[in-house]
């Protein structure tokens, strides 16, 4: 454990708690922990999860925008999507993963490519159906964040393990509260 994973998971959890209270800050947690996890995933040699940090610092920075911008009520559904549409998101999880796999094998000194490699292109996927209140996202998420915890203990990097861990246990929540409000519309 080093100093930086412990402020980065310390943020990363100021994000999520400030994102449960809607406050606009939670953004700023998000950027920040997002930069020190491009410097943590990378010097662990976790190429794709650094990737997705990148990813995850301009959302940072759309959701601090947006949020400040409108301060109206999210009217967007919840929905819930047809087994063809889940069949289609994990072939082309599955596609990912082997294409970048494949390429963090052939081209540099990856740990654990296809795994990295897997967690990472769910992620992105997943972050676009949170985006549209897809339902079933949050099964997604528990199987990527189950991974997780195995990936990154298995890099030595305890706390983000953990912080992994609870993230299963707060979308069995999500999933359970967004359920109940698909159930009323």
């Amino acid at each position: 454990m080093s100093v930086l994973e412990t402020i980065a998971v310390i943020l990363a959890l100021a994000y999520l708690l400030l994102a449960m209270g809607q406050n606009r800050f939670c953004w700023v947690a998000a950027f920040v922990s997002a930069l020190l996890y491009l410097v943590i995933f990378a010097d662990v040699k976790l190429y794709m999860e650094a990737g997705l940090q990148v990813i995850y610092a301009v959302m940072a920075v759309v959701g601090w925008v947006f949020w400040g911008r409108n301060e109206s009520t999210d009217t967007l559904p919840v929905t819930t999507r047809p087994w063809r549409f889940h069949a289609a998101t994990l072939v082309a999880i599955l596609a990912g993963t082997w294409a970048s796999g494949s390429l963090l094998t052939a081209y540099t000194d990856a740990s654990r490519p296809f795994i990295d490699a897997g967690t990472t292109v769910s992620a992105i996927i997943c972050t676009w159906m949170v985006t549209r209140k897809i339902l079933e996202n949050w099964l997604y998420w528990i199987v990527i964040n189950a991974v997780s915890v195995w990936l990154f203990y298995d890099r030595g990097l305890f706390l983000t393990s953990g912080l992994f861990a609870l993230y299963i246990a707060l979308s069995v929540a999500g999933y359970l509260s967004w359920r109940r409000t698909l159930a009323t519309l």
